[in-house]
């Protein structure tokens, strides 16, 4: 009614009386819209009304604060507090001001003098928790959001942040025990059946997890969360069928989501429906085509039924989203091997490394093409900057042989071939299947027979 009678006034110019509490509803109403011109409008007209209101003078404050005027809300403050010292909120601004500038230790001094002088602690705990949290000091934090649930259970804000600590602790266990012990006292809390289930799948018991989630869609039959959850724990119990169910469920309380849609192909690839996998993967690209995770899948079933035209049409529409992903890259390559695109396929393992440090197989890889195509010096380039990172790698000690014979560099190549014995002598019957010509040759076959003696 305060509200609707003051929007009214604005509209007609017209000056109408309310109390100081009114004003603060009307604020307050604005500050939380973010309507912080009407805030200033009733806080000017309210101080006019009211000039010796103590609250009005603090939400003047707190508008400065917000605004970023720090030094004119500091002045007034220190007003405020010489008129009354023992008056919390005069405190908790002085806080807000301290830790937006990142004090927050000051901030947590000022916030320990609001709790002496506060008749409601719920709030203060709570701005007490939050600058802990700046600190990364995660056990008080908890400490506080624990104390803000003892003082109200349904405080769920401080739920989610407390068990956000446990998780940063990687106390897992321990928020295990805390949330059962928390639905113990609050057995119809579907949030806190949410994070106990969420708890019990980082610890992999996914008979436990699924038992939460179960609680919680029980509990609240609209929760998507819990249906989305459920689902996952049933796909990681290879229970797919359920998984799907869940997953429509989802889909029944709200708009259709390129994830879930994706979440449900896989199950069906699981259990080897390729069409209804395609069918899914296809409204998943169709509902987010930016969501380069399905590209991949649809990339990958068709690589499995070896239709490889279309896998690298769909691996190259996931590249076009994310082209530093290397992991894109190797299936790229690996894509154009399978159809003899070589060039291709090189171009491709060189972006791959590229990005960044992969493993001594891309790097081999990338050579045996090379190799296979002839262009030995380009091969050599490469195995001679893999050596840097894989220094006593029997693989490209090998294939430094072999190459190096290619280029009729007869002694070092045999010096490799030496080192690739001393490291590995059973790889040298892949290096025979390489290099089968060069393995004929006498005085290569007395080093293997040395070695092998």
């Amino acid at each position: 009614m305060a509200l609707s009678r003051f929007e009214s006034m604005l509209k007609t110019n017209k000056v109408y009386f309310f109390d100081s509490l009114e004003f603060e509803e009307i604020i307050h109403h604005y500050i939380d819209d973010g309507r912080h011109s009407l805030a200033k409008k009733a806080l000017k007209l309210g101080l006019e009304q009211h000039p010796t209101s103590m609250t009005l003078k603090l939400l003047k404050a707190e508008l400065h604060v917000l605004d970023g005027g720090f030094l004119e809300a500091e002045k007034l403050l220190n007003e405020l507090q010489a008129l009354e010292p023992t008056n919390e909120e005069v405190y908790i601004q002085r806080a807000a001001i301290l830790s937006k500038r990142n004090h927050h230790l000051e901030a947590i001094d000022s916030l320990k003098t609001a709790m002496q002088h506060t008749n409601d602690p719920a709030d203060v705990l709570s701005l007490l928790a939050m600058e802990f949290l700046f600190l990364d000091n995660f056990a008080e934090a908890r400490l506080h959001f624990e104390k803000c649930l003892d003082l109200d259970p349904e405080d769920y804000a401080s739920l989610y942040n407390l068990i956000y600590c446990y998780d940063m602790d990687e106390k897992h266990v321990a928020a295990t025990a805390y949330l059962n012990k928390y639905l113990d006292a609050n057995p119809y809390c579907e949030i806190a059946w949410h994070q106990l289930g969420r708890q019990y799948m980082v610890t992999k018991d996914y008979e436990q997890a699924l038992r939460a989630f179960d609680y919680a869609v029980l509990i609240d039959e609209s929760f998507i969360g819990g249906y989305l959850e459920k689902a996952k724990t049933l796909e990681l119990l290879e229970r797919y069928k359920e998984a799907i169910q869940n997953y429509g469920v989802t889909l029944q309380l709200d708009d259709p989501t390129a994830f879930v849609y994706q979440r449900i192909g896989g199950c069906y690839r699981k259990t080897n429906q390729h069409k209804k996998a395609i069918e899914f993967y296809n409204k998943a690209v169709v509902e987010d085509p930016l969501l380069d995770k399905a590209w991949v899948a649809l990339s990958e079933l068709y690589f499995s039924k070896q239709d490889y035209s279309k896998s690298l049409y769909y691996i190259k529409k996931a590249i076009s989203i994310d082209e530093f992903n290397a992991l894109y890259w190797t299936k790229c390559a690996e894509i154009n091997l399978k159809l003899s695109f070589y060039e291709e396929c090189i171009v491709a393992f060189k972006q791959c490394l590229s990005i960044e440090e992969q493993g001594l197989e891309i790097w081999l890889a990338l050579v045996d093409v090379l190799y296979y195509l002839g262009d030995y010096k380009e091969a050599l380039k490469y195995l001679i900057k893999s050596k840097n990172t894989y220094k006593e790698a029997a693989a490209l000690e090998y294939r430094l042989f072999g190459l190096l014979m290619e280029v009729d560099q007869k002694e070092t190549a045999l010096m490799h071939l030496k080192n690739g014995l001393a490291l590995d002598f059973e790889f040298v019957q892949i290096a025979k299947e390489l290099f089968p010509h060069f393995f004929k040759l006498k005085e290569v076959k007395s080093i293997v027979l040395a070695f092998q003696k």
